[in-house]
């Protein structure tokens, strides 16, 4: 890349880390794996940047690198290592909105990776079914499936309480 195309590069990345870092947290639910998938997603950005301008919609095919590459650090041998026999409990849940918050992170921590991508990308970017599929690489009928699975998966793991400000999950 030289000149004008590098300057557009660094122009978008600068605008776009925030909002890339944000989808990386719900994501991975932990800030420096978070870092570490943006900055993984905006390298291979930088080498694929000329093809990635041609795209109708850059933010989303970049919402898509980083999706992907979250699902594909699965396959990696550094992501099988664990540091604690067993996950953490969540905390006790107390009515409020930050309390909510670390309950409903923690349990999704606990679903499925292509589960918890599905229900980041439909819940909390509030993406359609179609979008979510092509991002995914997979038909609309395995993202409603998936929707379904995870939702219950969570509801198990919050043992089922009502949650403020969750009523679309039903």
């Amino acid at each position: 890349m030289r000149d004008g195309s590098e300057l557009e590069y660094v122009e978008y990345v600068t605008a776009r880390i925030p909002a890339l870092r944000r989808l990386a947290y719900l994501l991975a639910g932990d800030e420096h794996r978070a870092d570490d998938l943006v900055q993984q997603t905006i390298t291979t950005l930088y080498v694929k940047w000329r093809r990635a301008q041609a795209a109708d919609h850059l933010d989303a095919y970049v919402r898509t690198m980083l999706v992907r590459t979250y699902l594909d650090e699965r396959r990696l041998a550094w992501a099988r290592v664990r540091l604690f026999r067993e996950t953490p409990e969540p905390p006790p849940f107390e009515d409020g909105g930050v309390e909510v918050r670390q309950v409903v992170r923690a349990a999704l921590s606990r679903v499925p990776r292509r589960q918890q991508a599905v229900l980041v990308l439909r819940f909390f970017y509030d993406l359609p079914v179609d979008e979510v599929a092509g991002m995914l690489g997979c038909s609309s009928g395995t993202v409603k499936s998936q929707t379904s699975r995870g939702l219950a998966t969570l509801r198990r793991l919050l043992g089922g309480r009502e949650l403020p400000g969750f009523s679309t999950i039903n």
